[in-house]
């Protein structure tokens, strides 16, 4: 269900007009048994198998918020050089955990992640908006701290996190000063999280930022530079892949900068903000160093993954990366054909020919080199790269 329309006399500050026009975001595409849906026939199969995700802390204490009117801001690193598998495994272990729907995290998502097919998982249209993500846009940060529905979460670092390099693994590049702005302004508090050995979901890749400059173009956050390169060309799946890192989140700190300032928020210059970030910043990389030495030095437990690989086995082979476009496809054709109910079957090699049968363009992933036209093609049709979103910076 769409949310109530804000209005100024539900609130104790009343939202400006921009803010209200702007409202529309909530529900642009949000389909909550969709993420259900997905989390049930997908994500479980891949978390219990692949990435073996863990959550540190959040069960015992889960933060609640210090202003019922507001959300909280969840904040957390994001992982170098990899397809943001980090953060597709955070939400949808969060919602199979947390205690009430509106603890639930909604994410604020890097504009570049929506603006083409190519960059939704596996080419399926729309799916970060489906799942629940709002561009991370200025005025959508700002609209969303009046929708108190859902918590909010986000990457601080933007897309420098994601892109830093292998070379630059877990060192925290510059926080987005909003978080603090925003988190003074409507007096709610920053819970910051680590995301450990996601780092390794694709290890050995650097970044050079005139490579990136240029791919950005064509709306690719960055280019990995790797030896996974000859695998895309070869295997235009491996675009998506992820190594078996097990997913560690540690819940860290809870923080209120409004306590560390005697100025009204109305007095804060830029300056200000800045310097309360950097703060904030040093408290997550300790924190973060800290999640890693205790929770980092073993990436993949390759003991435990063929553990779960055996414990799994009458899903074979649907939790190796090269069946997962498989596996997206068909959850994506029978959830349109047959809604929220829908529930996918897997089982021996007579499955991969059926879903193969079903979903023909999924063949495009496997032909080497001239497998990259159509993925291109349909990754790119009606994109909306280089279009400036309001309130973007």
């Amino acid at each position: 269900m769409p949310p109530a329309p804000v209005s100024a006399a539900s609130l104790p500050q009343s939202p400006p007009a921009a803010i209200v026009a702007n409202q529309h975001i909530y529900s642009d595409y949000y389909d909550e048994e969709f993420v259900r849906a997905i989390d049930e026939n997908v994500l479980q199969l891949l978390d219990r198998v692949w990435f073996r995700s863990e959550l540190v802390g959040f069960l015992e204490n889960y933060p609640q918020r210090n202003n019922p009117d507001r959300p909280l801001i969840f904040c957390s690193n994001h992982s170098g050089m990899a397809f943001p598998w980090d953060a597709i495994v955070a939400l949808a272990h969060l919602y199979r955990t947390v205690p009430r729907p509106n603890d639930m995290l909604r994410p604020l998502s890097a504009p570049l992640l929506s603006q083409s097919v190519l960059m939704n998982p596996f080419l399926l249209p729309n799916f970060w908006k489906r799942a629940g993500c709002v561009d991370a846009t200025t005025l959508n940060f700002e609209t969303m701290m009046y929708y108190n529905d859902y918590n909010l979460m986000l990457y601080p670092e933007g897309v420098p996190g994601i892109g830093k390099g292998f070379n630059r693994k877990y060192q925290l590049q510059r926080l987005a000063s909003s978080i603090v702005r925003l988190s003074i302004q409507h007096k709610t508090d920053l819970v910051l999280f680590s995301t450990v050995n996601g780092e390794y979901l694709n290890p050995g890749a650097y970044s050079f930022e005139w490579i990136n400059k240029w791919v950005r173009k064509i709306g690719i956050p960055f280019l990995p530079v790797t030896w996974l390169l000859i695998g895309i060309i070869l295997q235009p799946w491996v675009f998506y892949m992820a190594f078996p890192a097990k997913l560690t989140f540690v819940l860290g700190s809870r923080l209120r900068p409004a306590d560390w300032t005697d100025r009204p928020f109305e007095e804060l210059t830029r300056e200000d903000f800045v310097a309360l970030t950097e703060r904030v910043q040093g408290q997550m990389q300790q924190e973060l160093n800290d999640a890693v030495a205790k929770h980092g030095q073993k990436p993949y437990r390759w003991g435990e993954l063929w553990q779960r690989m055996k414990e799994n086995w009458h899903f074979f082979p649907f939790f190796l990366p090269p069946f997962w476009p498989l596996l997206f496809h068909e959850f994506a054709r029978g959830y349109a054909k047959y809604g929220p109910k829908y529930r996918l079957r897997l089982s021996g090699f007579g499955t991969t020919l059926r879903l193969i049968w079903r979903n023909p363009f999924v063949l495009s992933f496997f032909i080497p080199v001239l497998g990259l036209i159509p993925v291109a093609i349909r990754g790119y049709r009606k994109h909306r790269i280089g279009e400036k979103l309001p309130g973007q910076g």
